[in-house]
């Protein structure tokens, strides 16, 4: 499969003449330096667990940040690494998005349905291919920091439930309890992401946001639960979703431009947005629209009165495709809120931090990495997946090296970063 970066025979053979005259730089001896890392653990949600393309597949987990960053620490003494991957036969896992065809600019992507781990349904739960053995990467799609301490929380999860032994509903095991149960000398945890993503993806119309004081307190007792028995680690601040390719792909913009390519959308100027209070209102540059507005193909469909979704104030473009000012400036206080919590408690527990907020920040604003363009732009970025919110290959390699570059220096170790090079972005067909 192509990616959506190339290396041009120039560029090699420009590498190739410059190599005779590479000046020699001395790497680090790897050292562990304060720390162990002979039993590592990895404690999150979907973005620990290697989710991509809206889905979690082996591909995905095999490239998720733990696995790479364990790889790095086998340098310096790090043990054996087991991410609770889905079986050979059955890759696709959940399913997920993928790219099939790009015509005049315009992305075909598809659900992938074939050779997924489904073992069966329990209600409205999907019950995924149960794993068995060890496990070091504890990630969980769908988590949020209060869901830690819940009793029974499996039932509810089956990307947890799929972890534990016995049936469905037969295993009231905590996931913090989970995690704990076996003696670990390090960890990263990256918790508390979910506790305001499912509000800003939803256009606000789902949770609210998990109160402050609820956050900190929450995430305070998971840290104290890792930390008990010494172990040392690392903890990473939650990202700015309002940053990420999901809110930046259907704009303003963009959805005036494809309507006036309409023979029936030929000089509309407005497009009308039903905010989460007050009225309908004209759309501004402020507003920011989700991702799934152009998935789910309404714009400019007309109801049963005859009105375009979208284009009048009696049939507005709803609530849950879009974030108004109000609710822009709910996510970023929150967000921001949290993080000075998590800042708080890894200083005063003397962990190291990574700072994913300035992270996907600077990167998404655009940068090259080796000559690879990085930017949160949707397929062309690199950075995001097709779902808009989670990474890529690359990205995760970019993560991962945050990741080692705070632990080592907080424990004066040296354990080698990746060449994010060697990773890719979003496939092409």
């Amino acid at each position: 499969m192509k990616t959506t970066y190339f290396y041009t025979a120039v560029l090699a053979l420009g590498m190739l003449s410059l190599a005779s005259c590479k000046p020699n730089i001395d790497s680090p001896e790897p050292s562990k330096g304060t720390a162990d890392f002979s039993r590592y653990i990895a404690v999150g949600n979907s973005l620990t667990a290697g989710f991509a393309d809206g889905g979690l597949y082996l591909e995905g987990q095999q490239n998720s940040y733990p696995e790479l960053i364990a790889a790095q620490m086998k340098t310096v003494g790090g043990g054996a690494f087991s991410t609770p991957l889905f079986p050979a036969d059955k890759p696709n896992g959940s399913g997920f998005l993928k790219l099939t065809a790009v015509t005049n600019g315009v992305p075909t992507i598809v659900q992938e349905t074939s050779n997924l781990a489904v073992r069966g349904q329990a209600g409205s739960v999907v019950l995924y291919t149960k794993y068995t053995g060890d496990i070091n990467n504890y990630g969980v799609p769908g988590i949020k920091l209060v869901h830690a301490g819940i009793a029974n929380y499996a039932a509810a999860n089956p990307y947890f439930e799929r972890m534990l032994t016995g049936e469905y509903g037969t295993n009231p095991t905590t996931y913090l309890s989970f995690v704990t149960a076996k003696p670990f000398t390090f960890f990263s945890n990256w918790l508390g992401n979910n506790d305001v993503l499912s509000y800003a993806t939803a256009g606000a119309t789902g949770d609210a946001p998990t109160p402050k004081a609820t956050f900190t307190a929450a995430y305070t007792n998971v840290v104290n639960e890792l930390t008990k028995n010494g172990a040392k680690g690392v903890l990473a601040t939650i990202p700015n979703v309002t940053a990420t390719a999901y809110f930046h792909t259907v704009t303003l913009k963009t959805l005036l431009a494809a309507i006036n390519a309409t023979p029936a959308g030929a000089g509309v100027k407005d497009i009308y947005i039903q905010p989460g209070s007050g009225p309908a209102r004209v759309a501004t540059a402020e507003d920011l629209f989700t991702l799934t507005l152009s998935s789910a193909n309404v714009m400019g469909k007309p109801n049963s009165s005859n009105i375009p979704y979208g284009l009048h104030p009696l049939n507005p473009v709803e609530s849950k495709y879009v974030l108004d000012k109000a609710e822009i400036a709910t996510v970023n206080d929150f967000t921001l809120s949290y993080n000075a919590s998590i800042k708080s408690i890894a200083d005063a527990k003397g962990l190291a931090l990574m700072d994913a907020y300035a992270l996907l920040n600077e990167y998404g604003a655009g940068k090259a990495v080796n000559g690879i363009p990085v930017s949160a732009a949707f397929i062309q970025g690199n950075l995001f997946s097709l779902d808009g919110i989670h990474l890529t290959q690359l990205g995760y390699a970019i993560t991962a090296n945050a990741f080692i570059k705070a632990i080592n220096a907080k424990y004066n170790s040296s354990i080698p970063t990746l060449d994010v090079t060697k990773y890719k972005g979003v496939k092409l067909p």
